[in-house]
């Protein structure tokens, strides 16, 4: 394969990698949309019924007439478009990333990254959705360790902290400027820097959370290995 075809297969491979991650969160989005939407439908109806429910019990003692059925459907219509326009969940915020209990740190980081990224230059956004990668990996890790762990301290600093400061500085940063260079390098390449040592520790600390399960997984290969090829070779 010539070096030309090795960066075209490597491109390749970025863009799929990139193109299989948003798929995923916007799968995960779509699913809490569409969750969002089965309990607004639940809730309106249960307030329907009870507006109904009360309505008849009340006429069976006093009449309600053409004024109380007026009232009834204007109670019916306003709860009803009340709770169906009621403010859903805010996209996350860097505050509410801090305060964010580890296991849903990742995903909510991921959701925050995608509302930057059309802020942020090309390179950057080849990284965010490395970092999105990395952050699906380290989901499960997270699903298996305390928030008061010294380690789960230290994912919170990273994802939580220093990445959202560091896009949050670049954003502040004027249009016009972010292509001049200042002290050697530009906004830009200095985002894309920052961006890239997130990403590697991101994966590091992956690896070193998953060194248990891997020494388990040997520990049980050599195991097998001599439980049962040790038998045969009796």
């Amino acid at each position: 394969m010539s070096q030309v075809d090795e960066q075209i297969a490597r491109a390749s491979e970025a863009l799929e990698r990139a193109r299989t991650r948003r798929t995923s969160v916007s799968q995960r989005s779509r699913r809490r949309r569409e969750g969002t939407i089965v309990r607004r439908v639940g809730a309106i109806a249960l307030a329907d019924g009870v507006i109904i429910a009360l309505a008849l019990v009340i006429g069976s003692f006093v009449p309600l007439g053409m004024v109380g059925a007026l009232i009834v459907m204007a109670l019916l219509v306003a709860t009803t478009l009340a709770i169906a326009f009621a403010r859903t969940d805010t996209a996350p915020t860097p505050e509410k990333l801090a305060e964010a209990p580890i296991k849903a740190l990742p995903l909510q980081t991921e959701q925050w990254l995608e509302g930057q990224r059309l802020a942020l230059p090309a390179p950057a956004r080849t990284l965010v959705d490395s970092i999105g990668v990395k952050l699906e990996t380290l989901a499960p890790q997270l699903e298996r360790i305390d928030d008061q762990e010294p380690a789960a301290a230290e994912v919170r600093k990273l994802v939580a902290e220093q990445l959202p400061e560091l896009v949050n500085s670049y954003r502040r940063v004027p249009e016009p400027l972010r292509g001049t260079e200042r002290n050697g390098q530009t906004p830009d390449a200095q985002l894309v820097e920052g961006l890239r040592v997130i990403d590697q520790e991101i994966a590091t600390m992956t690896a070193q959370l998953a060194q248990g399960d891997l020494d388990l997984l040997a520990t049980r290969g050599r195991y097998l290995q001599i439980r049962y090829q040790g038998d045969e070779g009796v």
